[in-house]
Formats: structure tokens, C-alpha cells, sequence
């Protein structure tokens, strides 16, 4: 039996009644795990014959499956590869209701570790601006490396506070997605540490914080978009509390109602733009999902703000890396070269239309090409990753293989010529390797390697 907080028992009883029994008695089973196919990416085998444990569709996320609690699909190689997302199956929706089309300008505000960002990637199809944040630093760094893994080429992931980005980025975005850092009491009985760090007055210090989220993501929006807030929590107080609170302050929001289907012919309807997904009643963890329109301007708003072409937010590509760049493309893919169209100090980048990102810290801009070393061209690992399979310089390996390469050693070169190649599982690209001196030397990045 899992101990949870005396205060939150008693809560939940009270909010709950006479469903609070099958609550508890759900508490007390294994939580559910899932996974989110990549889109972006289709490994040549199906993952139904390569990965264990893959069970059902996710019912309101087409890309999504059930995964069992005891598959291994995080360490296998098509992990590494981006072909999915380990994302728990509640976690799915906020990012399916935002709906983020091709072509549009999408901010994920609290985007850390980058599920809900790569979800949303997969639906723009590469098409557009996506701008991914995170006010955690470190917590930035890891978004900025799964937006890698999974191939993300058309986005900008910085790290601030949500303030100061509505004070530079006014009626930017077209969709705006606020998970916002929540007291996790959808998350108790997956993360223990959770249940231990909660007391009574934790869902009122989140509130506060919540709201002052909402009220930059509020500026953030175009007239006509469309805001989705999320938690993780059951908490009235972070909830609905804090939805009634935001629009009782911004009239000029309405909520979007809606449905979500939960499996077996059944669907849940939003009451005020706000649905709830409890673990006795759906087949995930605890989750909250409000969506909402911005109906018009408030007359203090600041004049929309606009994006700019990346060789304007960053310096212009100098010739001599585009050069290279595109002849080492050529030894390599029959595809057409993304365009390289801009300079973050010496990594030579192909960007989106991005927000002037004035003295932002940038953790990820548009996709990384390489840099010079010398006179010649060092290729990123994101180019390997983002780029299509290649028809050309690639090297399937076997399982046992690629995890030696994951580990960082060095292959056996054959036959093959000489220059780099990129080394391949199930039809998609792992990461770089050069043939020097007999051998395929590893140029996987040292701090992604394997133990």
C-alpha cells in the first residue's frame, strides 16, 4: 500500500465522494506507461516487431501506445535513433487539443523535458516556427537534446522566465501550450519523491504561480489563438480555480469546448473549457487539460511583435562553411541540402523565421549543420539525426553493433571508402563516424555515450 499525504487523502475524499474509492484502489495499482511513435522518422521494421511490450493505441493520441511496465524500449537503439518518445499516456493530450498546424508560430512555455515539445514538432511536420522553453537551465539543456534525438529541425529552444518573454514577444504566437510546474499529485504513485516533497499548503503556493504563467502566455497570443493549460495535479486550487481566477481577469478569453475520447466507445466532455483525467477513470495518471481563445486585445497591449529571417537574428553564413557544407552533403545524400542560412558563432545552422531573441540564452536554433575545423567540414550529430535516411555513405549495423557504437567505440571499417559515413539501425541514422586508419572512428557525442 502506497502512503500518501493525510491532507490529500482527506481532499480527495471530500472532492471525489463516492468515487473516491475506486481513486484510492487505482493509486494502489502499477502506473501506466506509454510511448509516442516519431512521425518524423519511420524505422524500416515496424515497431510492433522490434520493440516488446507495445500494446494498445492511445485513444486520444493517435501516435501514442501503451507500453508494458517492464519493457526495455528506453535503452533500445531506435531510442537512440528518435523513431519514439517514452511519454506517459495521460501527458498526450494537452499537446494533441492545441492542434499546431504546419506553418503556424506555436510556443511551448514550461517545456522541459521536451515531450509535449517534440508532440507538437511532429504535428507541424517541420513547417513553421516552434519556440520551446524552459526556465530551468539545465532543464533547458535537456529539452534542447531531445528536440535533437527526435529530428526537430524548426525550432528555437531558449531558457527565461515567462515575464520576460511576454514583454519581448507580444501576439507572437498562433498557439501557445502553459504545462505549468504543478504540486504533481497526478504523479504519486509513479514518482514516490513526489508524495514525500507535498504538504497541504503546496497546491496554493503553485496556484499563484500558475495564474502569473497564464498572465504572460495571455500577452504571448494572437488574437484568435488558442492557449492550453495543463498540470499534472488533482488540486481544484491548481485547476479550475486557477482557470476561473485568469478569466474573470482577461475577459477577452472564452473557453473552447471539447471532447476526448477514452477508450471502448466512451468520451469525456469539457465543462468550461476544463477536463479532468483521474487514474480510475481513464487508463493514465493524473492530468489536467483547460483550452481557451483569445477573443480580442487588451488597450494596453503592446503592437504585435514579429519574426525575422535567422540570418537577421544571427550573423549570415560565410561562404567558405556553405561551400563546404554543401559538398560534404553531396558525398553523402542524394536529397536535397537544408538550407544553410545562418551563423551562431562558428556552427553554421539552417533556422526557421525566429523572435529576436535579444540576450536570450539559446539552447537550440533551427537545426545545427557543422562547423569548420581547419579547412575542413565537421558535420553536427544533429544533422545525422534530422536528416532523412541517406541513400548514399551509410552503414546498417545489427543491435549488438549499435550499442558498441552508443558506447563510443570505434567499428571496423571493410571495405568502404574513405570520409564520413553515417552509421544506421533499422533504416534510421544513429550519429556520424569517419573512416581513419582502418576503422570507422565514433564521432557520437561523448556526452550522449552509453556506460
Amino acid at each position: 500500500m502506497i502512503s500518501l499525504p493525510e491532507a490529500f487523502v482527506s481532499r480527495m475524499k471530500a472532492q471525489l465522494g463516492s468515487g473516491a474509492g475506486a481513486f484510492f484502489a487505482a493509486m494502489e495499482q502499477p502506473y501506466t506507461r506509454g510511448l509516442r511513435v516519431n512521425p518524423l522518422k519511420t524505422p524500416s521494421e515496424p515497431l510492433d516487431n522490434v520493440i516488446q511490450g507495445l500494446g494498445d493505441t492511445v485513444p486520444w493520441a493517435a501516435d501514442g501506445r501503451y507500453l508494458a511496465a517492464d519493457s526495455a524500449a528506453g535503452g533500445r537503439p531506435l531510442h537512440d535513433c528518435g523513431a519514439y518518445y517514452i511519454q506517459e499516456p495521460s501527458a498526450m493530450l494537452p499537446a494533441r487539443l492545441l492542434d499546431a498546424k504546419p506553418g503556424q508560430t506555436v510556443l511551448d512555455l514550461c517545456a522541459a523535458p521536451g515531450g509535449k515539445s517534440t508532440q507538437l514538432a511532429a504535428m507541424m511536420g517541420g513547417q513553421g516556427t516552434l519556440v520551446c522553453n524552459e526556465v530551468a537551465p539545465a532543464r533547458a539543456e535537456a529539452l534542447g537534446g531531445n528536440l535533437e534525438r527526435m529530428g526537430v529541425r524548426n525550432a528555437l529552444a531558449v531558457s527565461a522566465c515567462a515575464e520576460r518573454l511576454a514583454r519581448m514577444w507580444p501576439q507572437l504566437f498562433d498557439s501557445v501550450l502553459a504545462d505549468a510546474p504543478c504540486s504533481g499529485e497526478g504523479m504519486f504513485r509513479r514518482h514516490p519523491q513526489t508524495r514525500l516533497e507535498w504538504t497541504a499548503d503546496t497546491p496554493a503556493q503553485c496556484a499563484r504561480r500558475q495564474l502569473h504563467i497564464l498572465t504572460s502566455a495571455a500577452k504571448l497570443l494572437k488574437v484568435g489563438g488558442r492557449l492550453c493549460y495543463s498540470t499534472c495535479t488533482f488540486s481544484e486550487e491548481e485547476n479550475e480555480g486557477v482557470i476561473d481566477a485568469f478569466l474573470s481577469s482577461h475577459p477577452i478569453f472564452k473557453p473552447v469546448e471539447y471532447s476526448v475520447p477514452i477508450g471502448g466507445g466512451r468520451e469525456l466532455c469539457s465543462q468550461n473549457g476544463c477536463i479532468r483525467l483521474y487514474p480510475h477513470t481513464v487508463r493514465g495518471e493524473g492530468h489536467f487539460t483547460a483550452l481557451l481563445q483569445k477573443t480580442d486585445t487588451r488597450p494596453d497591449e503592446a503592437q504585435p511583435a514579429d519574426l525575422c529571417p535567422a540570418d537577421r537574428v544571427f550573423a549570415s553564413p560565410d561562404r567558405q562553411s556553405t561551400e563546404a557544407f554543401r559538398a560534404f552533403w553531396a558525398e553523402l545524400c542524394t536529397d536535397d541540402p537544408p538550407v544553410a542560412n545562418a551563423m551562431i558563432g562558428n556552427l553554421l545552422v539552417s533556422a526557421p523565421p525566429l523572435p529576436p531573441p535579444d540576450g536570450l540564452k539559446i539552447c537550440r536554433a533551427g537545426l545545427s549543420l557543422g562547423r569548420m575545423k581547419g579547412r575542413a567540414f565537421i558535420p553536427d550529430h544533429a544533422l545525422a539525426l534530422a536528416a532523412p535516411p541517406f541513400a548514399l555513405r551509410t552503414v546498417p549495423l545489427r543491435e549488438e553493433a549499435a550499442a558498441n557504437y552508443l558506447r563510443g567505440e570505434a567499428l571496423p571499417a571493410g571495405d568502404i571508402a574513405g570520409g564520413f559515413w553515417t552509421v544506421s539501425y533499422a533504416g534510421l541514422p544513429l550519429g556520424f563516424v569517419k573512416h581513419s586508419d582502418r576503422q570507422l572512428k565514433n564521432h557520437y557525442p561523448k556526452g550522449l555515450r552509453k556506460r
